[in-house]
């Protein structure tokens, strides 16, 4: 009989954290900001929401790869809110949860100079994707001396960008899925242009027209977590970032960042890792100064990658700092657009999608997963770059150099 209650209120309580999990959150209230709450210990997901809403909150979302939820405040409250949850046993920190632009981020300390972004230095071109065109940053990662072995296949890269047109004809083929985190649904379609110029440097399919990605039969997935002005706040792109891991991803590939990073989104990049995912992300636009390597790239469970241009010279508006582990062609890469278009883009953003699929080419070639494998294996392939005097960039500059495919999958 004992053994027979003990069962039945097993399943009573797997019932209602079932509902818990599966219940939408409310709507988050006007004139509110959000705040990341994160946990202690193995804290109830029921004592979780418990413990926020007791602070005036509302609970808008679970982040338990985090062990955290995200409220919204009345920011009138905010304070109060603040040193309450501070003061609770439970909680381990809280965190804000700003919403910046995530494609046009200089590090706190140089906010003040106006450095050129990701749109700055848009060349725009529109292409009719007729013919087929082996972009130069494809060529100088010597991807096609890798693909009589490998072309990315049986590897799982997931974008967390600004979405990405699954409709367009180079991407459709190798696109399997994906996810909005701001809107919670599974439409990922690309409404800025960004994230879609990344996949296409990743995956595009070879398929005599448009473009050809690195690693061209790849698997590729969107996760949305920018909306069409590259704005999302802190808990949209930790959500992407569970969804990766959720999925099981091989590789997360992060064009974005800020200059100003919190202990949430370091605790996301650290479970990434610890979860067996590879995050390339991007060093930042905010060069030539030193230290401006922006977030998460900036953090030891993230590969940062600086950008080079056409000559070998590392771009004068890369980042630099001593997490940038690698270069690659950053300067006018050409590649899918939304609307099924084709643009040329600066930036470590077009960088960072090179490396994201050097890494799936070398985890589909050796059977090899994990930050720390995929990460040594890169290091080893890469090849200083020099710049006019002969003599070679700083590590700071460039990390390891530029990686080549062939050299990866052998």
């Amino acid at each position: 009989m004992i053994n027979a209650r003990k069962a039945v209120l097993s399943i009573a309580l797997l019932l209602i954290c079932g509902v818990l999990a599966a219940a939408p959150f409310p709507a988050e209230p006007a004139d509110s900001i959000r705040r990341i709450v994160v946990f202690r210990g193995s804290i109830p997901s029921s004592q979780q929401v418990a413990v926020a809403q007791a602070s005036g909150g509302v609970v808008v979302r679970a982040l338990p790869l985090i062990n955290a939820v995200v409220i919204a405040v009345p920011k009138a409250r905010a304070k109060a809110a603040d040193l309450q949850l501070q003061s609770r046993p439970e909680v381990a920190w809280v965190d804000e949860d700003p919403k910046v632009n995530w494609l046009n981020a200089s590090p706190q300390s140089l906010a003040d100079i106006v450095w050129p972004d990701i749109h700055s230095v848009i060349k725009p071109f529109r292409g009719t994707g007729a013919a087929r065109k082996l972009p130069w940053g494809i060529v100088r990662v010597n991807a096609p001396g890798a693909w009589s072995v490998t072309r990315g296949e049986g590897v799982k890269v997931c974008v967390i960008d600004t979405g990405i047109d699954y409709a367009h004809p180079d991407l459709e083929a190798n696109i399997r899925g994906g996810w909005n985190a701001i809107e919670r649904n599974d439409d990922f379609m690309d409404d800025n242009g960004h994230g879609s110029h990344v996949a296409g440097v990743i995956a595009a399919v070879d398929d005599g027209s448009g473009v050809v990605g690195v690693a061209p039969q790849a698997s590729i997935y969107g996760v949305k977590v920018l909306d069409a002005a590259g704005g999302g706040n802190f808990d949209d792109v930790i959500a992407g970032m569970q969804w990766a891991v959720d999925n099981r991803m091989d590789v997360a590939s992060m064009s974005l960042g800020t200059g100003r990073g919190n202990d949430s989104l370091k605790a996301a990049v650290e479970a990434m890792a610890k979860n067996g995912v590879v995050l390339v992300a991007a060093a930042g636009n905010a060069g030539p100064g030193e230290n401006t390597v922006i977030f998460p790239g900036g953090y030891p469970g993230a590969v940062a990658i600086a950008a080079s241009d056409s000559s070998d010279q590392i771009a004068y508006f890369s980042s630099r700092g001593d997490a940038v582990a690698l270069a690659a062609p950053g300067v006018g890469i050409y590649s899918t657009f939304k609307n099924g278009g084709y643009k040329t883009l600066d930036g470590t953003s077009m960088a960072t999608p090179h490396v994201s699929g050097l890494a799936a080419l070398f985890i589909s070639a050796k059977g090899v997963r994990g930050l720390d494998a995929v990460r040594a294996a890169l290091i080893r392939a890469a090849t200083p770059l020099k710049g006019v005097s002969g003599e070679p960039f700083s590590a700071r500059w460039q990390g390891a150099g530029m990686a080549d495919a062939a050299k990866l999958v052998r």
